[in-house]
């Protein structure tokens, strides 16, 4: 196998307040091989953003990687200081935000906001960022791009809001595009117009995409491989048709319980996952989603290994731990 564009190790992230060190990324790892798209699912608090915000080191306040290895084309970024990383943000790495509404900055058009990343990681002169700008706007379908480089983000809808932001993460034409929740404030019509046009986008100037996201549909549709996070942890990896058709561990099975089945002859009850997402200001130690699991056992109040299906698919359940049997499952021995 090529060596991977993006390989994080063991990556581990802390929040330090008055209270202590609260533990958000717990030992994530992964690889993104080059023109993949993968996606990164879980509910709100489970990590996926500040995974994110790691790779180009943008932890807000008190944020810290404590500890793990960033590889990206074959540096460690972690090491990297910030004069270094502002050369890869934008140019190298990319990142469209969750807000399209606050993403932009009001008192600059939306034309010379481009045109600034532009020049400052391309070089390019003022008139050469400017239609540089121009056709980076004609390029995500923004009408009128030359009369529209003149105007303002309120003069803007939200869905031409994100394609200005899209127009701008792609610039520089970076080989890693993270998009965290690209879609969230749009309506559903304006939401696949969006992904559409990234995964066109994509096959344009060949770049790899993390797309984090807690809609599984989108998932679906998009992306090859898939993480689940929960608890700061990779509870499960895999394929989409490994996710989708033969889940490994119960929260991901429970996410898929959750949503609305098509094709289905009778109605059928949507079953929520009981209990609300952990405090990681409280998680001392094993399985994270022990209290809301089904099928918890003594052993889940220590961490388990990664189980793995195959070469490519793995969980982190000691349910797939065959030295457990099922008549002993209530007690874990």
């Amino acid at each position: 196998m090529k060596e991977p564009l993006l390989n994080i190790k063991d990556l581990k992230v802390s929040f330090f307040n008055n209270s202590g060190e609260v533990k958000v990324i717990r030992g994530v790892s992964f690889d993104l091989q080059k023109g993949e798209v993968l996606g990164v699912v879980g509910e709100s608090g489970s990590g996926k953003s500040v995974t994110s915000m790691s790779i180009i080191k943008l932890l807000k306040g008190t944020g810290q990687i404590t500890n793990g290895e960033i590889i990206y084309k074959g540096e460690d970024i972690v090491k990297k200081s910030e004069k270094e990383m502002m050369k890869i943000r934008g140019n190298d790495i990319a990142m469209i935000f969750q807000d399209p509404m606050t993403s932009l900055n009001p008192v600059f058009t939306v034309g010379s906001q481009i045109s600034d990343v532009i020049r400052r990681h391309q070089g390019l002169s003022k008139a050469k960022s400017r239609e540089k700008a121009i056709e980076m706007l004609k390029m995500v379908g923004i009408p009128s791009p030359e009369e529209r480089y003149s105007n303002y983000p309120h003069e803007f809808s939200g869905g031409m809001r994100q394609r200005a932001i899209i127009a701008m993460a792609l610039s520089c034409e970076p080989d890693l595009l993270i998009a965290d929740e690209p879609t969230t404030a749009l309506d559903v019509t304006i939401q696949a117009q969006i992904l559409q046009l990234l995964m066109e986008l994509k096959e344009k100037i060949d770049t790899s995409i993390i797309l984090i996201t807690h809609d599984l549909g989108v998932v679906a549709n998009t992306c090859s491989r898939v993480i689940v996070m929960y608890g700061g942890l990779i509870m499960e990896e895999g394929t989409v048709d490994d996710i989708f058709y033969n889940p490994m561990h119960p929260y991901t099975r429970g996410l898929l319980q959750s949503l609305p089945k098509k094709n289905t002859e009778e109605r059928q009850r949507l079953i929520p996952i009981k209990g609300n997402p952990p405090d990681l200001a409280k998680i001392v130690s094993g399985c994270p989603f022990k209290e809301r699991c089904p099928h918890a056992m003594d052993i889940c109040n220590k961490e388990p290994e990664y189980y793995y299906d195959g070469e490519n698919h793995r969980a982190m359940c000691w349910l797939l731990d065959n030295s457990i049997k099922k008549g002993d499952e209530s007690n874990g021995k």
